[in-house]
């Protein structure tokens, strides 16, 4: 079949890099693992550089670059061992690799896919912070270089593969209405709201559909995921939040749908399983196996449908404003999160401060350009810092 694509996979060690693996190992004639790079994971870091054998990792901090280093010599493995941004962003721009799988959960993936739109590559973007903290720009990179982005979510994957072609030229010209970005609703869907605020992370970590990690677990439990997801799908479909639709399906069997203006409701449909679009991504515009079961609508039976109650999930009002709002507004929020999220999963903050926590920095931080990678990250650093004071005046005692 020819020469075999290279594939970096930012963020190996997580739940999308390990589906991403399983997907190339099914098809190690058509791909090869060049990088991978982890956090601070050396364990698992180790054991994959003996399976799939890449020419290079990187790990986020040093410490755990020079474990994974004498970890591999004493296996008698030559892959180069690198670590820290630098080292991301090396791993991401290699000559030799044409797929960059995008999935360092947060802001700390920023810089190394946008380092990969800067090298033309195809970026399979599992990250959303890329284009929640600056998609004007991430946007106007992928534009300038020739890169090719395709989504991973499983809600914006269900939307690509929903929409027509050269649907770029606006959703007007190619007759799309509306988008309905379905949503589980995660475990708290029908807990009495009097009850939110006592829930524990165990219990909003514990997904009823999804298997992932804890960050973006208790995002679904608060439906901010759906309000992250809002910002990516107007960046990476041309559109604004207006004409977004959030739509509560708990089955996570219609992963999304477009509606079209002749009536026409497209949607994409399977078994939730995220090699699903890992495997369109990296085979588009073929189609590949992905090991995946394939649905049984008879077992399924039934297909529910309702609105998101935004009293119980207020985090969708605040993304939708963000939006709005534009600049830094998205890149403050998502800072927030992350940190009112981080001192939940600590027990340091109760379930309903999160979108407290959220809102208060919001109305504190001023908004502005996000022209600059830059200002983008002095936005990001404020926002945390002042969250970090928000949610200590809210700290559980």
């Amino acid at each position: 079949m020819g020469e075999r694509a290279g594939v970096t996979i930012l963020g190996s060690t997580g739940s999308i890099g390990g589906s991403t693996l399983d997907v190339l190992a099914r098809h190690s004639d058509r791909f090869e693992v060049v990088a991978l790079t982890a956090n601070r994971d050396v364990d698992r870091m180790l054991a994959q550089c003996l399976e799939h054998r890449p020419r290079l990792a990187v790990m986020r901090e040093e410490r755990a670059a020079e474990r994974l280093a004498e970890g591999l010599a004493g296996a008698g493995l030559k892959t180069e061992v690198l670590h820290g941004t630098e080292g991301l962003c090396h791993a991401a721009t290699l000559p030799e690799i044409a797929h960059v799988m995008a999935a360092i959960v947060g802001a700390a993936g920023l810089a190394p896919t946008l380092a990969a739109a800067r090298a033309g590559k195809r970026v399979l973007l599992a990250n959303k912070e890329a284009l929640v903290m600056s998609g004007a720009l991430f946007m106007e990179e992928v534009r300038r270089h020739g890169a090719e982005l395709l989504p991973i979510d499983s809600e914006h994957n269900a939307i690509f593969q929903c929409m027509p072609p050269g649907f770029a030229r606006g959703l007007d010209a190619v007759g799309v209405e509306e988008i309905l970005l379905t949503g589980s609703g995660g475990p708290f869907r029908q807990t009495p709201l009097e009850q939110l605020r006592d829930v524990t992370p165990e219990q909003a970590v514990a997904h009823p559909n999804w298997n992932m990690g804890a960050k973006i677990s208790v995002d679904s439990a608060t439906m901010m995921n759906k309000g992250l997801e809002i910002i990516e799908a107007c960046w990476l479909f041309g559109t604004g939040p207006e004409r977004i639709q959030v739509v509560v399906h708990p089955q996570s069997v219609v992963h999304s749908l477009v509606r079209y203006v002749d009536g026409s409701v497209l949607a994409q449909m399977g078994n939730p399983d995220m090699r699903t679009p890992i495997a369109h991504a990296l085979a588009w515009p073929e189609r590949m196996a992905a090991g995946v079961e394939p649905l049984d609508l008879m077992a399924v039976a039934r297909l529910d449908f309702e609105a998101p109650d935004e009293r119980r999930f207020p985090c969708l009002r605040l993304a939708r404003e963000a939006m709005q709002a534009g600049g830094t507004a998205t890149a403050i929020l998502n800072a927030a999160n992350e940190v009112a999220v981080a001192r939940f999963l600590e027990g340091r903050l109760r379930f309903t401060d999160i979108a407290r926590v959220i809102e208060t920095v919001m109305e504190e931080r001023p908004f502005g350009a996000a022209d600059r990678l830059e200002a983008v990250l002095e936005a990001d650093r404020l926002a945390r810092e002042a969250a970090e004071r928000v949610a200590r005046r809210l700290e559980v005692r």
